[in-house]
Order: C-alpha cells, then sequence, then structure tokens
C-alpha cells in the first residue's frame, strides 16, 4: 500500500513494539486493524504482523474471543489458505497475530488493472479457493468475509485465501461490530450476514460467487455509492444478466448469488463441480479474453465503435456452437418433493432491506399475528393473540417496515372491533379494545398515527349511531352512557361536546345513568367518580410541561451514592434508551403532582393521581413493566406508596421516598368528573 493511501496519523504513530519482532512499515491499514511488514528476530525472515486497533476489540472480553478464533484459524493447515504463526500482545496491549508476508499482492490490486486474462484463469484462481473454503467448513469455520483483497499470491502466483480474522465458528450465532453492524465487505456481502442473522458456509459461497462475477466481467455485479445502498441492492435487486459471450456462466451465477441460501449451492464441492462443468464445455478461451480486450472501450467507445465491438465478439461466438444442449444439473436447486408443491410460497425475502428471510422468528411472528387478526384474536387468548405475536416481531425488528404494517392493521381491526362493541353496546369490550390499542400505540411508538386517530373517528360514529337509536327509542339510560363514553374515549373537544349535548337532551336531566361507567372508580374521602387514562404519562408529554416551567429534573439516585456524581441519571437520561412515547421514569412524586396541576391548567379538567386503591383498577401497562407513583402516603408523607411490580421489583405495593424519582417508576392520572 502506498504512503498516499495510509493515513498521516497513523504515518507519524510510533511503530507498536512486539517482542521478538522488528516491525518496519505499514502495509495496509483498515478501520479495524493495521498490517506491518516486519522481521522475526529469531529466524530473520519477513512477516506480516496485524495488529487490532484499540476501538474494535475495546474490552478484554472481546480480545480474549478474538484471540480464540485466531488460534481455530491457525488449526487450518491447507495449500490455499495462509497461516498463522503467532498470536499475542503487543507491548500496548494489542492483539496481534503473524503470517508470511506475501509481497505479489492481492487479487483485488489484479483487477482494478485489468486482470488480463481468459475464462481459463478465473477458473485457476477459484477452485484452489473453493477447496480451501471446502476445507474451513469441514471444520466448522466459516470465513465470513471473501473478497477479492483476502485473496493473496505466493511467489509461485498461487491464490491464497487470507484474513480470517473475523471467521466465525458455525453455532455461536451472527457476530456484529461494537456499532452494530454486521462483520464483512457489503459489496461481496451475503443478503442474510448483511441482517446480521447467523451464516454458514453458504455465505462464503456466495461471496465468492461475487468474486468469480468480478474477475469474469471486471466490475461488480452491484454497484453503489456507499455501503448501506450496496446492502440494499444485494438483498432487492435480481440478479444481473452476464454480457452475451459469458452468458454460459448465467445459471451458474444465478444459483451462487440466490438471495435464499438453500437455494444455492449446498457446499463448496458441489459449486466447484459445476465450474468443473463449465470448464469441460471448452467455452474458456477466446470468449472470456475477448471481453477482456474490449473493457476499456467501455472508457472512451462512442455507439457505434461499441456496437462493432459486440459485433466482433458476437462472431467468436458463432464459433463456439449456438445449439448446445446444456446440462442444467449443477445450476438447479433440487426440486421439492411433490407433496409440498401446492403450498402457498413464502414471501419474498427482498420486499424489506433487513428482513429476515421467511423463515425466521420475524416473519413467523408476524405472519402469526396477521393470521390472529383474521381470526379475531386480537389480544387474547393470552398465549395465542394477535397483539403479543406482533409485540415479539417488533422486538425482534422495529425498523422494518413490515412491522410497521402490521401495526396499522392491527390498529385498524381494533378500530373496527371497537366501534362494533359501541353500537352494540357491549361498553367493556369496547373499552378493552381502546386500553388495547392505546398500549400498542405507546408501545411502538404510533400514538398519533393516522390508524389511531382513525380509530377514534370509528369510535365517534359509533356513539352517534348508537345515540341516534337511543333518540328513537327514547332511551335515556344509553343516552347516559354515551355521555360517559364519549368522555372517556378521548374524543376531539368538539365531537365530544356535540355527542355530550345530543346526549343530555334525551336523557332529559343532564345526568349519567346509574351503573353506566364500568371504568370510573370512587375516590374514598370524597366520592368523586373517576375516569382512568388508558397509559401512564409519556417522555414527550412530560417534557412539554417541563420545557414550559422550566423545571430542573429530580434527582434519580440516592444522594449518597457514588453513582450520582460519576453517571448521574434524569428523566432525560434513565440509564436506557426511550421513545417520546415511552412512559415517563426518574420522576419525583412532586414531580408528578405538579404535572397534574399543569395539565389541569391546559385542559380546563382536574386531573391527579390516583388512590392506591383507584390505581389497582388501571388498566395493565405494555412495554417495560413498571411501577406506578400513587397519592397514598407510606409511613408517614415522606414517603408515598407505588403500586405494581416493575422490571425491579416484585413486590405489588411498596412505599418510596417521595424526594426523588426511580428508573422502575413512572405515573399516571386519573380525571375527576
Amino acid at each position: 500500500m502506498s504512503n498516499s493511501t495510509i493515513p498521516f496519523d497513523a504515518q507519524r504513530a510510533p511503530m507498536p513494539e512486539i517482542a521478538g519482532y522488528r516491525l518496519r512499515e505499514i502495509i495496509n491499514h483498515g478501520g479495524s486493524s493495521t498490517v506491518y511488514l516486519g522481521e522475526q528476530s529469531a529466524l530473520g525472515r519477513e512477516v506480516a504482523i496485524k495488529i487490532m486497533l484499540p476501538h474494535a476489540l475495546a474490552d478484554e472480553v472481546s480480545r480474549r474471543r478474538f484471540e480464540n478464533e485466531v488460534r481455530t484459524i491457525a488449526r487450518l493447515e491447507h495449500p490455499h489458505v495462509v497461516s498463522i504463526h503467532e498470536v499475542g500482545r503487543t507491548r500496548d496491549g494489542l492483539p496481534y497475530y503473524a503470517m508470511p508476508y506475501l509481497p505479489r499482492g492481492h487479487l483485488g490490486k489484479r483487477i482494478e488493472q485489468g486482470f488480463a486474462r481468459g475464462e481459463a484463469d478465473v477458473i485457476a484462481i477459484a477452485e484452489p479457493l473453493l477447496g480451501a473454503l471446502e476445507y474451513a467448513h469441514a471444520r466448522g469455520v466459516v470465513h465470513r468475509d471473501v473478497k477479492a483483497e483476502n485473496v493473496l499470491f505466493d511467489n509461485s502466483e498461487r491464490p491464497l485465501l487470507a484474513d480470517f480474522g473475523i471467521a466465525l465458528r458455525r453455532g455461536f450465532g451472527a457476530r456484529m461490530t461494537a456499532t452494530g453492524l454486521a462483520v464483512g465487505s457489503t459489496a461481496y456481502m451475503a443478503p442474510e450476514q448483511a441482517r446480521g442473522e447467523e451464516v454458514d458456509g453458504r455465505a462464503d459461497l456466495y461471496s465468492l460467487g461475487v468474486l468469480i462475477w468480478e474477475m469474469l466481467t471486471g466490475r461488480l455485479p452491484f454497484e453503489a455509492p456507499d455501503a448501506l445502498s450496496m446492502a440494499v441492492m444485494h438483498a432487492q435487486n435480481p440478479i444481473p444478466k452476464l454480457p452475451p459471450p459469458l452468458k454460459h456462466w448465467q445459471r451458474f451465477m444465478n444459483r451462487a448469488l440466490a438471495k435464499q441460501p438453500d437455494q444455492r449451492f449446498e457446499n463448496a464441492a458441489e459449486m466447484a463441480q459445476a465450474v468443473t462443468e463449465i470448464k469441460q464445455r471448452g467455452q474458456l478461451s477466446g470468449v472470456g479474453r475477448a471481453m477482456v480486450a474490449l473493457r476499456p472501450l467501455k472508457r472512451w467507445a462512442t455507439p457505434a465503435w461499441a456496437g462493432l465491438a459486440v459485433a466482433a465478439v458476437g462472431v467468436v461466438v458463432v464459433g463456439f456452437g449456438l445449439n448446445r444442449v446444456e446440462k442444467d444439473g449443477f445450476f438447479r436447486a433440487e426440486p421439492k418433493p411433490a407433496a409440498s408443491a401446492a403450498a402457498p410460497a413464502a414471501p419474498d425475502p427482498t420486499q424489506a432491506m433487513m428482513a429476515p428471510l421467511p423463515q425466521a422468528p420475524l416473519q413467523d411472528s408476524l405472519q402469526a399475528a396477521r393470521g390472529y387478526i383474521a381470526d379475531g384474536r386480537l389480544a387474547a387468548p393470552a398465549d395465542a393473540n394477535a397483539y403479543n405475536s406482533l409485540l415479539t416481531a417488533w422486538h425482534l425488528d422495529s425498523t422494518n417496515p413490515e412491522v410497521a404494517v402490521v401495526v396499522e392493521e392491527l390498529t385498524q381491526a381494533f378500530g373496527e372491533a371497537l366501534a362494533r362493541d359501541l353500537r352494540e353496546g357491549r361498553d367493556p369490550q369496547a373499552r378493552q379494545h381502546l386500553v388495547n390499542a392505546t398500549a400498542l400505540g405507546q408501545q411502538t411508538g404510533t400514538a398519533d398515527s393516522p390508524a389511531q386517530r382513525a380509530l377514534r373517528e370509528k369510535a365517534a360514529q359509533a356513539l352517534q349511531a348508537r345515540l341516534d337509536q337511543a333518540a328513537r327509542r327514547g332511551d335515556g339510560a344509553d343516552a347516559g352512557k354515551v355521555i360517559a363514553l364519549a368522555d372517556e374515549f378521548a374524543l376531539p373537544r368538539t365531537v365530544s361536546t356535540k355527542l355530550i349535548a345530543q346526549a343530555r337532551g334525551i336523557a332529559g336531566d343532564g345526568t349519567v345513568a346509574r351503573g353506566a361507567v364500568a371504568a370510573t372508580a370512587a375516590a374514598p374521602a370524597a366520592s368523586v367518580a373517576v375516569s382512568f387514562n388508558p397509559r401512564p404519562v409519556s417522555r414527550g408529554e412530560f417534557a412539554r410541561f417541563a420545557s414550559a416551567n422550566q423545571r430542573s429534573p429530580a434527582l434519580c439516585r440516592e444522594r449518597a451514592s457514588l453513582l450520582r456524581v460519576l453517571a448521574p441519571k434524569d428523566w432525560k437520561a434513565p440509564g436506557f434508551d426511550q421513545t417520546e412515547s415511552e412512559p415517563v421514569v426518574c420522576v419525583s412524586i412532586t414531580d408528578a403532582e405538579a404535572y397534574a396541576q399543569w395539565y389541569s391548567q391546559q385542559t380546563g379538567r382536574r386531573y391527579r393521581l390516583p388512590t392506591a386503591e383507584e390505581a389497582q383498577r388501571m388498566p395493565v401497562n405494555g412495554g417495560r413493566s413498571l411501577s406506578m407513583w400513587s397519592a397514598d402516603c407510606g409511613r408517614n408523607c415522606q414517603q408515598r406508596q407505588v403500586g405494581g411490580n416493575s422490571w425491579r421489583s416484585a413486590q405489588a405495593q411498596r412505599p418510596l421516598s417521595a424526594g426523588r424519582g426511580y428508573d422502575d417508576v413512572g405515573f399516571r392520572l386519573v380525571r375527576e368528573r
């Protein structure tokens, strides 16, 4: 590598010190490591020493894991695998390993310079690499980064597969970088590897297929300006067509670059046999050389010149026979048994860039959720319902577009069920649908989505239809129930005001019928009817209050705790990530009471914290399990009761100091009627 391509700070840094070695110069530098040319003092031989950068392996656990992987690779003894001489630590404690120095460079440089060889030369490189992968896979080692830069050449021009440094033994799961990016080079990376899923040897075969394509044509099958776009193309775009002179490779490529692993070659031996099939057809000499010779034309040829060039290649193709009958055995996946032929086709895994394959847990959860929606099992029974299945999928990948679609579908289903129950007088069931839909919106960050707004509109339409029926029957009691429901369902003020006015006209005296509101409670001290907010106060709602009042955050640790200084926590940074729609935590009882007073002023209605008895009747919060502040005192009013178990405590009721916040305690409000 030239000095011009090595970062200036890397060039100026002092050479690392390794006992038994003398480092001379940097020969390669990447995002996670630097490779040095050095000399092993005892043997006087040149070696390449790869030293990991501090940020790549930031803790002792990751360094030990890396060293164990290198030791695994060091046990691979194959003529086309770069051997590892030694693994150890530098004087500064950074992991390194030493390997032979191969001065003839890597395949990537040769491709950049034209790689002016025919198909026979491509196969002469591909076959040894397939042999190396077959050997490694048989020993449970997946390379995970097969690319042109990791194919080196020795003094005999033999290709050797290098840099198994990120290789992983099968069964250990997908390895991610500290920043959460899947390991590997996206230009060659199989779709499942880009998604961070567990991979096997078929991911290496995909990468080698990309490399063979690059050697044949001089360019990658997919080209994009950045890594993310490249990953999208590998996952979504159809496999390109090779130039006509190379069309006899197309079936091979269609299988090597299949999106789903089970549609690729099963193993390296099968892929090698497919290469042999092509070689035995004898289509390897003139065509490949003609294509290489024409590559420079793309830089300057006019359409007329390009047409002449293609015509010239066409003449060459004729010489190889156009009526050849090709054997397809190695270019097709084995046909499925007849019994499965009638099964519905699995969803296309390329519908979303990072969507797991159809057999992956996320897809299973989404399919289950849709099935439960169709069956009407929206939130019950507890062990088989759409709500739980969808939340499972959401936790697996909350950014997946298909997850968002099913969230909308379930919200719509809740709205339809809610409206149906309201029209038919099943008020408790309608309330439960509202609680579930609200919890879904809070959990998935869709509380203000069009589907949630449409749910309220359906509720308003259902209440209007019910009120019209009550008017026709002269049913004042049912009109009174509509008054309570319009208020409870948090309909837009203009809508609820209109409904309540109509209902009071039907009820006659403007009172609510006795027993009409199932989801109310009486505060023991004042016998005031209340309505429950269906969800805790969110982080975004509390932020608006804090900003409007310039309120300083409460402590969220013990005053005597050293962590209060070293790692302070408050509602803005409770120690874990939160969205704006999740329940606020780390607020004191004083904060909660101040919020209730402020919110009452904003809405013109009286809100307060619930009593412990009222809190027991509130719906269970979805998502992270939290306790809730109540208005009741503990042994004295320096303590307040919190209700419900949390992710930290299994106690149903417990007194806590009122002067600080807690990362497992939020708060709900009740509205006095």
